[in-house]
């Protein structure tokens, strides 16, 4: 037994994880086979060295074949089972998952039909694998095929607080951060928060620290997508720290897409260091070809992190989540309950 055996059997949250990003070879295959999509790979081998990430390009070509090979209820179920159980074997309890529901809007779905898969899936995935699953809907910044984002954003909203009857928690914000600051899109947040609905923007990953501070300031943040490069402002690290705003932190993603320029490099322990709550995610798990288990056994090694720096992330981790106060309380004291008995199975000396 040791610290990586602990970390892998620990209790986890997910507060990071997108949708379309997670699905497997396997199952994007059987999905564009099923619904007559062509893509540039026939077998599993195949499509598992397509989906692989080359570029940003590349990585939302591949994200958005994806969204194409989703035609039905069915679909979007399977999609959403597959995520819980491949999640659940990780040790996670409870995940909020994102999911561009205008993308799949754009494509012509109808929101019942993945309105029913969401819902199905979302159901069987606690049934079957003990696993809760919980919704970000979120808007996407900009499209490379014309100026949809305002028609689009109005649908993400009117979706997403219909979508609380499925699990929908927040309203996100994704997409390339360069030339789209978050400011524009106060509007939607403020309907999003009068809703009832949290605010959970991406920021400050491939855009600096002027998109954590809009994010904040704008959107009423309360917790933000990546927003690692709030280490290039000390300023906002006070800020993050004294506030206590959470970061979704997704180092093997960060590293992938040249946010940070190594493991060894990345901001995570600094951030920590300086008392930012940070949580710990996957991202887009299948097309980075990573794992939540994969980012957990980074902060061992190369960052070098102790047990109680670990067993702090993962206690931000359900203590960040969006579900209300009191059940908040329980699953954080229920999983510090369990930590404490994993180490005594896993790291005594």
């Amino acid at each position: 037994m040791s610290l990586s055996s602990y970390v892998q059997a620990a209790p986890k949250a997910e507060l990071h994880v997108h949708l379309e990003g997670a699905v497997q070879p396997e199952t994007l295959l059987t999905l564009a086979q099923r619904n007559g999509v062509q893509l540039p790979a026939n077998t599993v081998e195949e499509m598992r060295h397509w989906i692989q990430f080359r570029d940003f390009d590349h990585f939302i070509d591949v994200f958005r074949a994806a969204c194409r090979c989703m035609r039905t209820a069915a679909d979007y179920e399977l999609v959403t089972v597959e995520l819980g159980a491949n999640l659940a074997r990780q040790g996670v309890l409870y995940a909020e998952v994102t999911f561009s529901e205008s993308v799949h809007h754009m494509m012509g779905v109808p929101r019942r039909e993945y309105f029913d898969g969401l819902a199905r899936g979302r159901a069987r995935a606690l049934a079957e694998h003990g696993i809760e699953l919980a919704w970000i809907f979120n808007i996407v910044r900009q499209w490379k095929d014309g100026n949809q984002v305002v028609p689009l954003a109005d649908e993400t909203l009117a979706a997403s607080i219909e979508g609380r009857e499925i699990g929908v928690v927040a309203l996100g914000l994704a997409g390339a951060e360069a030339g789209a600051p978050p400011e524009p899109f106060a509007p939607w947040f403020d309907k999003a928060r009068a809703a009832g609905l949290h605010s959970a923007p991406h920021a400050g990953e491939h855009d600096g620290p002027s998109s954590v501070w809009g994010a904040l300031r704008a959107l009423g943040a309360e917790r933000i997508g990546h927003g690692v490069r709030a280490i290039e402002d000390p300023s906002l690290v006070s800020h993050l720290a004294t506030t206590g705003t959470p970061l979704d932190v997704c180092p093997l993603s960060n590293v992938r897409l040249g946010v940070a320029a190594s493991l060894e490099r990345h901001p995570l322990p600094t951030l920590l260091k300086a008392g930012v709550v940070l949580t710990v995610n996957s991202d887009d798990p299948s097309l980075f070809n990573t794992s939540l288990s994969d980012d957990y056994a980074a902060l061992i090694e190369p960052m070098g992190l102790g047990v109680e720096q670990i067993d702090e992330l993962i206690l931000n981790g359900f203590r960040s989540t969006f579900v209300p106060e009191p059940r908040k309380a329980a699953m954080v004291a229920a999983a510090q309950q369990e930590l404490a008995a994993l180490k005594a199975a896993h790291l005594r000396s």
